[in-house]
């Protein structure tokens, strides 16, 4: 592969892009199987949604304008309006305003891949909830701007020596890492109960114990590293943080597939 090539790719932040397609992808199929009124689930519909998502972070302006445009004339309008707003997030609010000017940059830019979830569970609704999404699909969208914080701090908190050097306003360089390991055990003490209040909302057994599980790893790894809060066990928490979302948005979809509640 050619160093250009290479720079594309890295560029591109494919394990991102896969990320927010799997959510897109779960999000659909859950909302399909939950939502009342909704017919079964697309195969065709599937592949736009995966298409238009891998699409969105791709490469520059000219494939984020074939993303929204490829999503309106395949999916619908409410889906279309999701994956703009993702990129509009991801581009101009995160990227171009807040990375170097604010240390709020990840929270605030975490709402991107929650517009990511929102986009899929949209694609299988469509104009069936009031106002293009329904509280449940708005909600399970919203996991991903509650984890974001957790997962990205224990990121910052193993290369804050690079951000410094950068100068980028992420919490470790501004507050010191005892600070930011106790903000990430905090963050984590309203993501578990967070994910878990969705059973009151229509997610079923499947999902409430894999939610349990996963979230109660993240918090016994997070205080654990109020406790030792250096970049190496940063990085051990970053590797339990990291795939959480994706355990937690497959457990949305066999939710789904095997759904019972008591």
């Amino acid at each position: 592969m050619s160093l250009a090539a290479k720079e594309l790719l890295e560029v591109s932040k494919p394990r991102i892009v896969v990320l927010l397609v799997i959510t897109a992808v779960t999000s659909m199929y859950a909302a399909s199987k939950l939502v009342p009124n909704v017919p079964d689930l697309d195969p065709i519909g599937l592949f736009h949604i995966i298409i238009a998502g891998a699409l969105v972070l791709i490469y520059g302006l000219a494939v984020s304008i074939a993303s929204v445009v490829y999503a309106y004339f395949t999916l619908n309008w409410v889906s279309t309006f999701f994956i703009g707003l993702g990129i509009f997030f991801y581009v101009i609010i995160y990227t171009v305003w807040l990375k170097r000017a604010n240390s709020s940059n990840i929270v605030i830019g975490g709402f991107a891949g929650s517009a990511a979830a929102m986009a899929g569970w949209t694609a299988a609704t469509g104009f069936v909830a009031p106002f293009g999404i329904d509280l449940l699909g708005f909600l399970v969208g919203f996991l991903v701007f509650v984890w974001t914080p957790s997962h990205f701090w224990c990121l910052a908190m193993k290369i804050r020596d690079d951000y410094a050097e950068a100068k980028v306003p992420m919490l470790p360089v501004l507050i010191g890492m005892q600070k930011t390991s106790k903000y990430i055990l905090v963050n984590t003490a309203i993501l578990l109960p967070y994910s878990l209040m969705l059973y009151a909302f229509g997610m079923g057994i499947v999902y409430t114990a894999i939610a349990a599980a996963s979230g109660g790893l993240m918090l016994a790894y997070h205080y654990k590293l109020t406790k030792n809060p250096t970049s190496e066990f940063a990085w051990k928490a970053y590797k339990v943080t990291a795939p959480y979302l994706t355990i937690i948005f497959v457990a949305v979809a066999l939710d789904a597939a095997f759904h019972f509640r008591f």
